[in-house]
């Protein structure tokens, strides 16, 4: 490439970088486009050929999507994308996931002002508007790649889905390009504050932990859960509203306590991590974390519960008695 050519190409890239921190979704997509090939290179150059350089190309371009406003010299936008590419493969090979939640997105630039907060905060309500466009079925394995701390690699979201490994992949390869689709159509919508949603989300499940412990949760899942409420494993329901209570409270007799770590909440699908704290005298009633991985029926409420814990169950007892 001529020095002229290159120059041109950077100024390309920095009209489409701009672009894209206002918001164009077109934009950010030509500007992937124009980098394809350079970050699907660092890939193999990692990873050799097979679905793991795909996966890890994805992610990166859904990385793009969250981070684009932290690009500080929109003409140098090429090595940034292929430093994502190149530090999620690394992950990768160290037997890391290579995402980031979303929590990445309340992080801004120390010299950040409050015009760059606002263009995130925006960009994050819009990413979730779009992603309430998709199927449940391409949602629920979209959000716990992206947007989870614990529940991210593929064997993970099998077990939680029901399904297996080869059906999430291609049910993540759908959802990115479909949430492409949909960020173009909601472009012009209004968005949710997903900041006061996912504060709404923490403070019920701290209420829900209380009453836990209180002895009252019966009466708070009468209250706001569904009354046809089901827990699932692996997509197939094993109980109802009763085993839920008597699991639960059978736990907290036992000593057992649970405290929130992360949450993340959209409109139908919400997750609960968890840190688990066993008694002093059974400290292996229950694995360390679990996460409540909820789905919302029209009016809100919880419709459908799934447990997934990350680390090896050994002899739990949480909600899902042996």
């Amino acid at each position: 490439m001529s020095r002229s050519a290159g120059e041109a190409a950077r100024l390309e890239d920095a009209a489409l970088t701009r672009a894209a921190q206002a918001g164009d979704v077109i934009a950010l997509g030509l500007l992937l486009e124009r980098h394809r090939a350079g970050m699907r290179a660092v890939a193999l150059s990692l990873l050799g050929p097979g679905p793991d350089a795909d996966d890890v190309v994805q992610d990166a371009s859904m990385t793009a999507l969250r981070r684009i406003g932290d690009v500080r010299d929109p003409a140098a936008v090429g090595p940034w994308l292929r430093m994502i590419v190149r530090n999620a493969g690394r992950s990768l090979l160290r037997g890391a996931v290579p995402s980031r939640p979303l929590d990445d997105l309340d992080i801004p630039a120390t010299d950040a002002g409050p015009e760059h907060r606002l263009e995130q905060h925006a960009l994050r309500d819009w990413i979730w508007e779009a992603i309430e466009e998709l199927t449940p079925a391409l949602r629920l394995p979209l959000v716990l790649r992206h947007f989870s701390n614990t529940v991210t690699s593929y064997e993970q979201m099998a077990d939680v889905c029901g399904v297996p490994v080869g059906t999430v992949r291609s049910r993540l390869s759908q959802g990115r390009a479909k949430l492409a689709a949909a960020l173009a159509a909601t472009a012009d919508s209004a968005h949710d504050d997903v900041s006061r949603r996912t504060r709404a989300s923490r403070t019920e499940a701290d209420e829900t932990l209380a009453a836990a412990e209180s002895g009252y949760f019966g009466r708070l899942l009468t209250e706001r859960w569904s009354p046809e409420v089901a827990l699932l494993k692996g997509g197939v329901p094993v109980g109802g509203r009763d085993r839920l209570v008597r699991s639960m409270d059978s736990d907290v007799e036992a000593g057992v306590r649970q405290r929130l770590v992360h949450a993340v909440a959209g409109r139908s699908l919400v997750v609960w991590e968890m840190e688990i704290l066993n008694p002093a005298t059974d400290p292996e009633h229950c694995p360390p974390e679990v996460a409540w991985v909820m789905t919302l029926d029209d009016a809100g409420r919880v419709h459908r519960l799934r447990l997934f814990h990350p680390t090896p169950y050994l002899a739990a007892r949480l909600l899902l008695p042996a």
